[in-house]
């Protein structure tokens, strides 16, 4: 047992919680089952490999340019309140887990496993569970497994005496929330990418499931059959018109809404916290600092494009030979390579202005637990919403949703956060499934007990059924043949 716990621990340490070298892992695995010869297989690994690094250098670029910013709000008028980040929150999990529960956080990383599996045999046994995606990105589960490490342990304290009843429910649980929640975005991911063969597996994987489908019940076509004008849609005159490049369009709304809040901050604070060089030129920092997030995007948009290709090209050995009908669940930043580049800023923006709000009602109502905004919340779940919004229901549903969604994502964390005991230990995940759906999970398993947690697993294994009920002839045809399902719509909408 122990050898095969080091082995483990092994592969979640060096591929699993390295999502380069997971996707690796899959293409080559992929194209060996497809038959290719020893040098594509090499090629595609690197391809694959080397754009998701492309990618990760974008996405942490972005991360580490601006946490900073919206962290030194808290430290700047000494606020004592809890940060709202997915990395936060894993280490509020890490610091209280085992004062708060007597529990160490080791067995966090055995429900990762136990709930991966999970997730594959869920996803095997599709015939039957209808669930289709397998979630790959391992640093998200590890995150997700922390949170719901403390979340279900809190809700179920009958299951503590027993390390082995705690895990299994845990597993299930996780398990079931990473196929059917990565399953649900099945759909608007095709039809985002025309059938690139990916979902996302990520953190607001019931939001872009919810919020695709508000925006094009709410917002889409109306009844005179007109198209919805959507972001690019929208030429603007005069010298607005730099507005549609979206690299100009990035910078200049950054440098507005950002550079406001470094100003706010102070050169004293800044440089004392070392952001900025003594005798540096205030403006110009603040000009390079909001700037850097156009590069850091770019990037990203490089690396989306660089391994997409590989994955869903070598993905097809496994969904043919393993995991029939299945498709790689990825991070929700591979999303900004389609759809409307300017979504991005403009969701971005929309659900900080929601964040902002809810934190200044926080502190009129002298909230017990106040909020700190987490620049991967608000920018990822937001911009991810919005490109999937706009989509479907245009520029106002690409305004509107991730508005609501900042509202959500701060009085959902501080109500769960503050309840479970979280937010004493200064961090909380914060993202939107994990500030709308955990918390009404973990309810519910709370107050009913056994009986909550059969209820949970019982409507996520439903979820996917119900999908299935609702496309029959054209739910798997989706996965495995795109052109055809596209083909089968329009005979349906003729």
């Amino acid at each position: 047992m122990e050898i095969l716990m080091n082995i483990w621990s092994y592969f979640a340490t060096n591929i699993l919680q390295q999502p380069a070298f997971m996707i690796g892992l899959i293409v080559i695995l992929g194209y060996i089952l497809l038959g290719k010869p020893w040098y594509d297989v090499l090629a595609g690994a690197i391809k694959a490999i080397v754009g998701y690094l492309i990618l990760t250098v974008g996405s942490s670029g972005l991360v580490s340019n601006f946490r900073p910013v919206l962290v030194g709000l808290k430290d700047r008028f000494n606020m004592d309140a809890m940060v709202i980040d997915p990395y936060f929150g894993q280490n509020a999990v890490t610091a209280g887990v085992e004062e708060v529960f007597g529990k160490g956080f080791g067995n966090a990383m055995i429900l990762l496993l136990i709930a991966f599996i999970v997730n594959i045999l869920l996803v095997r046994f599709s015939k039957y569970t209808k669930m289709r995606a397998l979630f790959t990105t391992g640093h998200v589960q590890v995150q997700q497994a922390a949170t719901a490490y403390w979340l279900i342990m809190f809700a179920c304290p009958f299951l503590i005496k027993s390390d082995v009843k705690l895990i299994i429910v845990m597993a299930i649980v996780l398990g079931l929330y990473w196929a059917v929640g990565a399953n649900l975005t099945i759909k608007p991911c095709q039809e985002l990418s025309d059938g690139a063969g990916f979902c996302l597996a990520h953190q607001q994987m019931f939001g872009v499931a919810l919020n695709t489908w508000l925006a094009e019940k709410l917002f889409g076509k109306k009844k005179n059959g007109k198209e919805v004008k959507k972001i690019d849609d929208i030429e603007l005159p005069g010298f607005m018109s730099i507005f549609n490049e979206n690299m100009v369009c990035t910078s200049i709304l950054m440098l507005i809404f950002f550079g406001a809040i470094l100003c706010i901050l102070g050169r004293d604070y800044l440089t004392e916290q070392g952001f900025m060089a003594e005798g540096q030129s205030m403006v110009f920092y603040v000009i390079q600092t909001c700037l850097y997030f156009s590069v850091y995007l770019a990037i990203l948009q490089l690396g989306v494009r660089t391994f997409v290709t590989e994955l869903t090209a070598s993905f097809q050995g496994i969904a043919d030979k393993l995991l029939p009908g299945s498709v790689p669940g990825v991070d929700c930043a591979v999303a900004f390579g389609f759809g409307s580049a300017n979504a991005v800023p403009l969701g971005f923006l929309a659900g900080f202005v929601g964040q902002i709000l809810a934190i200044a009602a926080l502190i009129a109502l002298k909230s017990p637990v106040l909020v700190i905004c987490g620049f991967v919340p608000v920018f990822f779940d937001n911009a991810t919403i919005a490109i999937f919004a706009n989509e479907k229901g245009g520029v106002k549903a690409a305004l509107i949703l991730p508005f609501i969604s900042g509202l959500c994502q701060v009085f959902g964390s501080a109500l769960i956060a503050g309840w479970v005991g979280m937010a004493a230990y200064g961090g909380y995940l914060g993202m939107w499934d994990w500030a709308v759906v955990w918390p009404v999970m973990t309810g519910v398993m709370k107050f009913l007990s056994y009986a909550g947690v059969a209820i949970v697993a019982i409507v996520l294994i439903a979820i996917p059924q119900i999908q299935y009920r609702l496309d029959k002839e054209g739910y798997f045809m989706m996965t495995e043949d795109y052109e055809a399902y596209k083909e089968l719509k329009e005979k349906k909408a003729a």
